[in-house]
């Protein structure tokens, strides 16, 4: 096989070569083997582990293996198909391991195309020459060059950031804070095109996918010319196997410029960088939840550090722990404190709805005002962040709810074609039919309770039958391409009324909207998550923003029953710094991030006193440590406690959260920790999991 070097036997005449291996197993530690073909760092084998073949990747060539030779197993197959991963990356790789308690192989392979780390793309019955070799063989889409936009004149504030930027020679972190529509979209594509006239790359994150078409076409409309017609390639995890290992090599080999992507973009094999931005920097979707539980905006930070290049970090409503870093001079901030366009922002109402009777969760101020627009032929976004049609059936009758039976929430009703009714928890994703009587007490009545965003559309389509109402959400847009059509329509002008959940919220930049509507804001008020009015502020503020953009006359309603909360009342300021500084200051009282660093360890079982036993086995082990070590910082080691959905799937959930004054020290900490809870606490029953720099506890 053209693409494979095989091994050749162990009594050849060539000498042996001792190669240590990361693979993506949860166990620490790397692993030993040995080979006779040329093997260099960043190589990626074909290994026997246990009774598996894997495919791992080569991370150093010790001059002898770290146990007894005789034991060490030969390397199956050397791959050669593509370049060996750069000593940068691998260094990228091996800090974030580090950093956030994980093995080093479960860094490496997941951030590959899947192709590349199956070993059944290269030794099953149809693998052929490998991946990337069929994939050469393939036919693909001839790409268009787009046709140059023009290029819009900058106002002095977007000049001067412009400027700041292409002008830093050096590592140094930038804060655009810009108002929603300043333009911080053209800051990055001036920077952007210096940095390639320089012959560098440009690495951009956005916080969602389908956010990444729009950045797509701009990208390729003004840089072409810099990056030529297949410089822009794109990674996110709705590419399908082949899209993705299609643009993962057109980045590693150079040919794509500049890279566009989700968090996982981040993982992109590139070194020639000048230039990073993460769009929408305060987005929690750049934290992932399973398996390596990074952040993709913090990773972004290091690796241009580790590069020495700048790295701009844009948001109208930043994280709190960006505009501390501001106030600590670690990060400078650059202000779009206008509009791009010479439009004003749009103005703000609150509805207080303890007295009012809403229709269908609507107050008549809302209505009165979607009316006004729709007859002035503006565009009207009703925001709500729930999807489906109720967030529960219930019996008025006996009180019953509908509950899932394998978690302790709620089942959501959702309608299908046809106004096909079923119930689905949103949690372990189990459905069921609408039961035709209570369970309970047999009543027929059975109610939905509350309203989600197919029960908004579905009224709205019948009170205003001559406008056109789309719904985006979660449930609208699972067909691949499907929120790209939806989007396209809206910028069209073919919808009246657009019905949307958070996909809605951000970035999106909608010429003919004049209103934004929000129901139940509320929800987010009263969490127990001590984030949560920062996520409610980013979120009224983000959604606001799709208003008015263009006409400079928009209007945003927010329906609440407690006007007077501070987040509402900076909002109606449009106050930002205000509320930030604020906020701040209670997190700094609270002794809270980012005035403190925090560790999550959660564990899950069937009983839940067996996941609560092994974490407060795992708080002692901690408290042992700590003893141990002689540092001003101060730990806290709060106790187990069960989650507020327990059961999930049917396993129980708890978590121990851990809290220092001291990054290192926990850090410290969490090493020492992590080797000794396997061996000590008997986790047989146990699923239990560590994340470091914890968005929802």
């Amino acid at each position: 096989m053209a693409d494979l070097v095989p091994t050749v036997c162990a009594n050849a005449s060539a000498s042996k070569q001792w190669v240590r291996v990361a693979l993506d197993v949860p166990l620490p530690g790397l692993y030993d083997y040995w080979t006779v073909s040329p093997a260099q760092l960043g190589d990626r084998v074909i290994v026997v582990f246990g009774r598996r073949q894997m495919i791992g990747v080569v991370v150093a060539l010790p001059q002898e293996p770290s146990f007894d030779p005789l034991k060490v197993k030969e390397v199956q197959v050397v791959l050669k198909d593509i370049e060996p991963f750069t000593q940068s990356w691998l260094r990228f790789a091996s800090f974030a391991a580090d950093y956030y308690q994980r093995p080093l192989g479960e860094v490496l392979l997941p951030a590959l195309p899947v192709p590349l780390r199956s070993v059944s793309s290269y030794l099953g019955k149809r693998s052929g020459d490998g991946p990337v070799s069929r994939l050469g063989k393939r036919r693909t889409a001839s790409q268009q060059a787009t046709s140059e936009s023009v290029v819009p004149t900058l106002n002095s504030a977007q000049e001067q950031a412009v400027v700041a930027i292409t002008q830093a020679t050096s590592f140094k972190t930038f804060l655009l804070y810009g108002v929603t529509g300043s333009g911080k979209t053209e800051v990055y594509l001036h920077a952007a095109a210096q940095t390639l006239a320089r012959g560098q790359r440009v690495l951009m994150l956005v916080p969602e996918i389908n956010l990444t078409p729009q950045f797509e076409q701009s990208l390729r409309a003004r840089l072409e010319p810099v990056a030529g017609i297949h410089g822009v390639a794109v990674l996110h995890s709705a590419l399908s196997d082949t899209e993705r290992l299609r643009a993962w090599l057109r980045v590693q080999s150079g040919e794509a410029r500049i890279v566009l992507g989700t968090r996982l973009a981040i993982f992109a094999p590139l070194d020639d960088v000048g230039l990073i931005v993460v769009d929408e920097e305060h987005d929690p979707s750049y934290k992932q939840q399973d398996g390596l539980r990074y952040s993709a905006r913090d990773l972004a930070v290091w690796r241009a550090h580790d590069l020495g290049i700048p790295i701009v970090l844009g948001s109208a409503t930043p994280s709190l722990e960006s505009w501390a870093n501001v106030e600590k001079s670690t990060y400078q901030r650059l202000d779009l404190p206008a509009r791009a366009r010479a439009v004003t922002l749009p103005s703000v109402r609150l509805v207080d709805t303890r007295r009012l009777q809403l229709e269908q969760g609507l107050s008549p101020q809302l209505l009165q005002a979607m009316r006004a627009r729709l007859a002035n032929k503006e565009q009207v976004l009703i925001f709500l962040n729930r999807r489906g049609y109720a967030p529960a059936l219930h019996c008025s009758s006996c009180g019953w709810v509908s509950q899932c039976t394998r978690c302790t929430t709620f089942t959501v009703l959702h309608r299908g074609a046809a106004r096909r009714a079923q119930l689905q928890c949103h949690h372990c994703g189990v459905q069921q039919p609408v039961p035709k009587a209570c369970p309970d007490c047999g009543d027929q009545d059975l109610q939905p309770m509350g309203r989600g965003t197919q029960r908004i559309e579905e009224h709205l389509s019948e009170l205003f039958p001559e406008a056109r109402t789309v719904r985006i959400d979660a449930d609208s847009t699972r067909k691949k391409g499907s929120a790209q059509a939806l989007f396209a329509s809206i910028h069209a002008g073919e919808v009246d009324i657009l019905v949307g959940t958070q996909m809605v919220a951000k970035g999106h930049d909608f010429a003919n909207l004049g209103l934004v509507g929000v129901l139940n804001a509320d929800a987010m008020l009263f969490s127990q998550d001590f984030r949560a009015p920062e996520r409610l502020f980013a979120q009224l503020m983000q959604v606001a923003g799709r208003a008015g953009r263009h006409s400079g006359h928009g209007e945003v309603i927010v329906q609440t029953g407690y006007p007077e909360q501070a987040v509402y009342q900076a909002l109606l300021r449009n106050d930002y710094s205000g509320f930030a500084r604020h906020s701040l200051q209670e997190r700094q009282e609270a002794a809270l991030p980012p005035f403190s660093y925090q560790a999550l360890l959660s564990a899950e079982a069937r009983d839940l006193n067996v996941a609560i036993d092994f974490l407060r086995g795992a708080r002692d082990l901690a408290n042992e440590l700590s003893a141990h070590y002689q540092t001003e910082a101060v730990l806290t080691l709060y106790d187990p406690v069960p989650l507020r959905i327990v059961r999930v799937d049917n396993m129980c959930r708890a978590q121990l959260l851990l809290e220092s004054t001291s990054r290192p020290a926990l850090q410290s900490l969490l090493r020492a920790w992590l080797k000794l809870l396997p061996e000590q606490l008997d986790a047989r029953q146990v699923r239990w999991q560590l994340e470091v720099d914890p968005l929802e506890i």
